[in-house]
C-alpha cells in the first residue's frame, strides 16, 4: 500500500507549532540545566567532603531514575504538597533537573581534566577556591565540555517528546492529535520524526561551528 502524505498536508502549520514549543522547552531547559549542572559539576570536586557527597548523591539519583517518573513526581506529585505547577513549567523543571544530573558529570569531567599545575598556580597567587574555579578553571574546562554539552542538547531535544505525556502540545503531542484526526498514523510519524531529525541535525551544525570556532579562538 503506497503512503499517502496528502492528508497531513493541512496540519503542517500544527506540527511546526508543536516544533516550537519543543525548541522552546528545550531551550529553557538547556540553559537552566547548565547553570544548575555547572554548580553541582563545581561542588562534586570541591575540597569539602559532605558537599562532595551531596551533590555524587544528586547526580546518581537524577541519573538513576527515568525522565518519566522525575515529570510525573513533579508534575502529578507535587500538588499533593499544595504545590500546583503549570503544565509547561513543570515539564521545563523535569527536563531541566534531569539536564543538570549529566551535565553535573560532564562538568567534573571538564574540570578534572584540567591541568593539576593550574590549581597550584592559583594557590600560589592567592586565588580563593570560587575564584580559581571561575577565572581560571572553568574557562579552560568548558572548552573541553563543548562537545559533550552539545550532545547534552541534542537528547534534550529528543527527550522532549515525554512532555506530550503532560498534555503539552509540543511535537509529539500535536502528532497524536494529527493522527487522531487524520488516521494516517504511519505517514504523520513518519513527518514528526523527519522534524526532529532536522531540528537535530540544524543543532550539531551549530555546535560543530561553535566548536570550531571555540577551537581556533
Amino acid at each position: 500500500m503506497a503512503l499517502d502524505f496528502s492528508a497531513i498536508y493541512p496540519y503542517l502549520h500544527m506540527l511546526f507549532k508543536g516544533a516550537s514549543i519543543t525548541i522552546q522547552a528545550s531551550l529553557f531547559a538547556l540553559f537552566c540545566g547548565l547553570v544548575l549542572g555547572i554548580f553541582v559539576g563545581a561542588v562534586r570536586v570541591a575540597p569539602f567532603g559532605p558537599l562532595r557527597s551531596i551533590a555524587a548523591a544528586y547526580i546518581y539519583v537524577i541519573r538513576g531514575t527515568p525522565l518519566l517518573i522525575q515529570l510525573f513526581l513533579i508534575y502529578f506529585g507535587l500538588p499533593s504538597l499544595g504545590l500546583n505547577l503549570p503544565a509547561f513549567t513543570a515539564g521545563v523543571i523535569g527536563l531541566t533537573i534531569n539536564s543538570s544530573g549529566y551535565v553535573g558529570e560532564i562538568v567534573r569531567g571538564g574540570i578534572e581534566a584540567v591541568p593539576k599545575g593550574q590549581w597550584e598556580a592559583s594557590k600560589v597567587l592567592g586565588l580563593s577556591y570560587m575564584h580559581t574555579m571561575r577565572f581560571i578553571i572553568l574557562p579552560q574546562a568548558i572548552r573541553n565540555m563543548l562537545p559533550a554539552i552539545g550532545n547534552e542538547f541534542v537528547t534534550l531535544i529528543k527527550e522532549s517528546s515525554l512532555l506530550s505525556t503532560l498534555a503539552i502540545t509540543e511535537l509529539t503531542m500535536v502528532g497524536q492529535q494529527v493522527r487522531s484526526v487524520t488516521y494516517a498514523s504511519f505517514e504523520t510519524f513518519i513527518i514528526v520524526g523527519l522534524i526532529y531529525l532536522v531540528m537535530t541535525s540544524i543543532t550539531s551544525l551549530a555546535l560543530q561551528y561553535v566548536e570550531k570556532k571555540w577551537t581556533v579562538a
